[in-house]
């Protein structure tokens, strides 16, 4: 009988140490904290980099405008100049930066008003009608003024170009559609001296 009660007391032990032995600690990840300044500073470091990297853009298309303007001339203004002065650019939804479709319409004003240095422009932004009403205006102004940002970068003198907004007020397309939309969300030129 103490045999028996010995054997199980032996078992009890065994089963409690085997028990504990099982229970293998959880492996649980540790959280990282993420430091503020350190998201900053690599933020900063991005902006810079693309920084650098747009004006070196916009330094090769203002050497390739410098090249295909030609020689400064009084001339009169070409049919396909004038079409290309006057060419819409369109901008996305919300956003002021020029998409590549966009930079390549700024990009071929600028030979035309590097060959005629009397030009000056007037260049409306617009909005589609889907903000408030001052936003519109001010989106529509940001517009325009990374349009003339873009030219300047690309050697036109800022002096010759007028900026103005417009925002939802005056839309080349009527309706509430995506494509209609699509369409008010530009920055129109006018040839207002020299053309």
């Amino acid at each position: 009988m103490h045999a028996i009660a010995r054997t199980a007391g032996v078992a009890v032990i065994l089963a409690a140490l085997f028990a504990g032995c099982s229970r293998k600690p959880v492996n649980r990840p540790v959280p990282r904290r993420i430091n503020a300044d350190s998201l900053a500073l690599e933020q900063m470091r991005q902006d810079s980099i693309a920084r650098v990297q747009a004006a070196r853009a916009a330094s090769a298309a203002a050497a390739a405008a410098a090249a295909a303007a030609g020689p400064a001339t009084t001339a009169a203004v070409t049919s396909a100049e004038r079409t290309a002065m006057t060419a819409t650019v369109y901008f996305d939804l919300d956003e002021s930066a020029l998409a590549e479709e966009a930079t390549a319409a700024v990009e071929a004003k600028a030979p035309v008003l590097l060959r005629h240095p009397a030009m000056r422009v007037r260049i409306t932004g617009h909005a589609d009608s889907q903000g408030a009403d001052e936003y519109n205006l001010a989106l529509g102004l940001r517009r325009a003024a990374e349009v003339k940002r873009y030219l300047a970068a690309l050697g036109i003198d800022e002096s010759r170009i007028e900026i103005v907004t417009m925002g939802e007020e005056s839309p080349a397309v009527e309706g509430d559609t995506e494509e209609a939309y699509a369409l008010n969300r530009r920055a129109e030129f006018e040839i207002i001296a020299g053309g």
